[in-house]
């Protein structure tokens, strides 16, 4: 292909000047591009005005509006555009008697008004969790495709404080959900340090609802929606600043995101006080008006302690939502908790590349290094803001239900996958999977709620029983599906136990359902050497959703250390929560058959419903993902390719570039990406690696110099070895 001929810088200011003229609007005060065409009046009829365009050397191509006396003429033998008016040609029709009215068509900017599925911020390209970088992801983009951001939701962050005046944050701060109840003023901002270790709440505000398409980081999951700080976690913590915090304002808040808990040291039993266990009580059952205040909770990063979260008493109550977290590629990461409490998962760390969570840091600041599963509960509280937003009537128990059914086990990695009594897979470490944004919201929409939660407790211990290396104890589970208040789907399952037991974390705790579902509810926790055994301890397990409690329940204690190790169990009463409606049938279909309505023999989808039109793949789909544009096919659209310069396209060809990868140049005239200096976009996609590449090869080089100057000297200045006797 032959290389465009450079043009001259006055070529160069021309071609400039009209394609700033095309991207000015009419009566903006900025100039109008002029077109070669003209819209004439021309009373006499269509005849007479073919005649006149005829004599002046003009094309007439018919009547603008049929039956009126409007018709559009054209000159082909002009420039097509201009900055000015053509005066020749516009003095030759004000001259002519028969033509009562004309004007000289200038180009006007019009764009649509529909949602930007992809985010402009200058990081989004970062954002792997979310742009569709890896598969599966968060399916966000298919969430806000629907036309979903968050709008109307309050997320409140319980946290060290936020940043209220970050840029990327200040135009979705919410001064009604913030406080600082350190300080006691309404002021969350955080306390700065030389080391910046109160940079925790604003990051974690950053991934909820950072503003998008402002060029700033990247964009949060519910980007519309308001977002408040509480400032509680940098100074003395009390059971009074935890309730405080958990009870703000719980008729404007909706959502409350907490990324902490007691220590993850592996040897720790506690949870909140008396106050704070009221302040979760009155939050679900008045806060939003009734409808139940929601607390997304992070599981706990003690996993490298062998920690477990049923052992933390906010991750394992029944009133929050508790959150795991995986790698992008589908693996458990070495920090995170595992525990039958916990109900979804989302992503928290890239283990392939230094990127991990985008989000506002302080100083006015972006990081892309935020992680652990401190960033994978604010992703979910972002997320179930636009569940809200697509269904404000969800309930705290409706929510935990739809999260539950639009979790998906995808690629997640784990040895404990089970199948429970209701063919429902789940884990330890994911809960029931990977949270799917598009589905959630989809459900949601439609989801017609969930009737009043029941509960019954079943004593089943009435003497006291020696532990020894392994204790079986059952429990009648069959009085709470009877009666006019039973249970036919259960929710929550809660184990109340208190026992003694000489090393605490040698003891394995298992309940098995009438259905054969086992759920570990504590496993063996090496670093716990108390001898004070669970008192009055209440785990919970979410294994069990939507099986029939009636039947036999079996609980199980089993020693995993010291033989010689002694206990006694004194007490164990079984809750069982749920409704008196079978939830079976509310399960959604799997991911993508409902969309699918045929496809080829490898596998692809060839046509795609009405409600997920683009055919990605095996997938069908509500919006093409970046680096993809719509492009017809028979009976369907599929998301074709785009060309590698580009982030996302239009079409109808491959290198129409609408926006473009980090650092590179869009060129509107073109429609084209530019790298800077002749750098390709996918080099500069790698430019995180040229450091490290750098410094390799700089070390190598010494290496080689040393060794080869040694050489000459003769090996005398090269260490030996030294020498053994």
């Amino acid at each position: 292909m032959a290389a465009r001929p450079a043009l001259g810088p006055l070529a160069m200011a021309a071609v400039t000047a009209v394609a700033m003229a095309v991207a000015s609007p009419a009566g903006s005060g900025e100039s109008s591009v002029y077109l070669s065409s003209w819209a004439v009046r021309v009373a006499a009829g269509p005849r007479e005005a073919g005649g006149l365009a005829q004599r002046h050397g003009l094309l007439c191509l018919g009547q603008v509006i049929e039956g009126e006396p409007y018709y559009h003429f054209k000159h082909r033998g002009i420039r097509q555009k201009a900055l000015s008016r053509h005066w020749g040609w516009n003095m030759r029709l004000t001259k002519e008697p028969k033509v009562l009215w004309f004007e000289q068509q200038t180009v006007k900017r019009r764009t649509k008004r529909s949602v930007s599925v992809v985010p402009t911020d200058p990081w989004f390209h970062k954002q792997w969790y979310m742009n569709n970088d890896i598969n599966p992801d968060l399916n966000i983009l298919s969430a806000w495709s629907k036309g979903y951001t968050g709008l109307g939701v309050v997320v409140a962050v319980l946290d060290d404080g936020v940043e209220k005046d970050h840029p990327d944050l200040s135009a979705n701060y919410d001064p009604l959900a913030s406080y600082d109840f350190n300080s006691n003023d309404p002021d969350p901002q955080p306390r700065y340090t030389p080391e910046d270790e109160n940079r925790h709440g604003t990051r974690c505000a950053g991934e909820v609802a950072a503003a998008a398409n402002n060029g700033i980081c990247g964009a949060g999951v519910a980007y519309k929606a308001r977002v408040g700080g509480v400032r509680m976690l940098d100074g003395l913590i009390t059971d009074v600043v935890e309730a405080q915090a958990l009870s703000l304002q719980p008729q404007h808040i909706h959502i409350y995101s907490a990324s902490w808990g007691p220590w993850d040291d592996g040897r720790t039993v506690d949870g909140p006080g008396v106050l704070a266990a009221e302040a979760f009580y009155r939050g679900v059952t008045q806060g939003r008006g009734g409808l139940g205040s929601i607390f997304v909770w992070a599981a706990g990063n003690g996993g490298i302690n062998y920690d477990n979260c049923n052992c933390d008493g906010y991750t394992n109550s029944i009133y929050t939502l508790t959150v795991g977290s995986a790698t992008a590629g589908g693996h458990r990461p070495s920090y995170a908790e595992g525990c039958s409490a916990i109900l979804t998962t989302t992503y928290s760390s890239r283990i392939s590349s230094n990127m991990q969570i985008v989000t506002t840091d302080l100083h006015h600041g972006c990081t892309h290094t935020h992680t652990g599963t401190s960033a994978s509960a604010p992703l979910a509280a972002g997320i179930i803001a636009l569940a809200l937003e697509a269904n404000p009537a969800l309930t705290w128990r409706d929510l935990q239900h739809l999260v539950i059914r639009t979790s998906r086990p995808a690629d997640l990695q784990a040895e404990d996958w089970a199948v429970n009594g209701v063919g429902q897979k789940v884990s330890h470490y994911y809960g029931y999977g990977l949270l799917d944004a598009g589905l959630l919201v989809e459900m949601a929409k439609a989801w017609p709620g969930t009737r009043p939660q029941q509960k019954c407790s079943v004593n089943a211990l009435h003497t006291p029983q020696n532990i020894g290396s392994e204790l079986s104890v059952s429990a009648d589970g069959s009085p709470c599906s009877k009666g006019t208040r039973h249970i036919l789907s259960l929710e929550h399952v809660q184990v109340q136990l208190s026992l003694s037991y000489s090393r605490r974390g040698d003891l394995e705790i298992t309940l098995t359902s009438p259905m054969g579902t086992t759920s570990t509810l504590v496993s063996l926790r090496p670093y716990d050497t108390s001898q004070e055994g669970y008192k009055d301890w209440t785990f919970m397990s979410t294994h069990f959703w939507d099986e029939n409690p009636n039947g036999t329940w079996t609980l199980r204690l089993e020693n995993k250390g010291d033989a010689y190790n002694t206990g006694l169990l004194t007490s164990f009463i079984l809750h069982l929560h749920g409704t008196d409606e079978d939830m079976r049938s509310r399960r959604p279909p799997a991911a993508g058959t409902a969309e699918c309505l045929r496809r080829d023999t490898q596998g692809a989808c060839e046509e795609c419903s009405s409600s997920s039109p683009y055919a990605h793949g095996r997938s069908c789909l509500s919006y093409c993902p970046p680096r993809h544009y719509s492009r017809p096919r028979r009976a369907t659209h599929v998301c074709a390719s785009c060309h590698p310069s580009c982030y996302t396209c239009q079409g109808p060809s491959a290198n129409s570039c609408t926006s473009c990868p980090f650092n590179s140049t869009f060129q509107e005239l073109t429609h084209s990406c530019v790298a800077p200096q002749g750098i390709s976009p996918q080099e500069e996609l790698q430019s995180d690696l040229l450091p490290v590449l750098i410094c390799g090869c700089l070390i190598l080089s010494a290496i080689l110099c040393a060794t080869y100057f040694c050489a000459l000297k003769g090996g005398s200045c090269c260490p030996r070895a030294a020498k053994t006797v």
